[in-house]
């Protein structure tokens, strides 16, 4: 790992953040969510509309299927999450890996993935050894936080053992995660492929991130 010298950290999301959107994952996993409601009992006609107003209500699609229909969530992990073929899709990108290297914070990973899924997009991208630890939602835990919540903020900083957040720094692709970060006093980025114009609070991909936060790396 060798980051723990520094005392800034930098989280990192994971899902359409380490890798580009267009690999497909996301739509991959709405599909095995909705197939998964249809499993549970979901009206045929109205799965995906209350899996969405779940996603909006409570973060994640998960939270309100655990809340509103008692489900597994070791279950709902298997057949959702663990059934994504990630390791055909996702390849090992050296680009990333020579900019985690090369930045001068520690670094860690912030999802609102389960740690089965987020461990295996980093084997994937070959760069899991780099990180020092993962913030995750954790399934099995009654009313588990997830960003945007300010709960899901203070974890991840308590896990990374950092009580500043002017130490701490953010990248994610979704803009309410990463303005719930900014409105706690951390330095954060948006990734999205579509920014027009790269600057210290947007990018188009994270191989860029040294171009917004110079001062980061060497």
């Amino acid at each position: 790992m060798g980051s723990i010298q520094f005392e800034r950290v930098f989280f990192f999301d994971i899902d359409n953040c380490l890798y580009a959107p267009d690999l497909g994952i996301s739509p991959l996993m709405k599909q095995r969510i909705y197939a998964y409601g249809r499993e549970i009992g979901l009206d045929e006609n109205e799965v995906v509309k209350t899996c969405g107003q779940y996603y909006r209500d409570y973060g994640l699609s998960v939270r309100g299927l655990i809340k509103h229909h008692k489900i597994n969530p070791a279950g709902f992990n298997e057949k959702v999450d663990g059934s994504i073929p990630l390791e055909d899709i996702i390849k090992p990108d050296p680009q990333l890996r020579t900019m985690l290297e090369s930045i001068q914070t520690r670094r860690w990973a912030f999802t609102n993935a389960g740690i089965d899924h987020a461990r295996r997009v980093l084997r994937c991208l070959q760069v899991e050894e780099l990180f020092e630890g993962i913030t995750f939602c954790n399934y099995e835990e009654p009313d588990f936080p997830c960003k945007p919540e300010r709960e899901s903020y203070d974890r991840a900083m308590a896990e990374a053992g950092v009580s500043d957040p002017q130490l701490c720094f953010f990248a994610d692709d979704s803009a309410k995660n990463v303005d719930a970060a900014r409105r706690l006093g951390w330095t954060a980025v948006l990734v999205s492929p579509q920014i027009n114009q790269i600057n210290d609070r947007e990018i188009q991909t994270i191989h860029q991130l040294p171009e917004a936060l110079p001062q980061l790396f060497r």
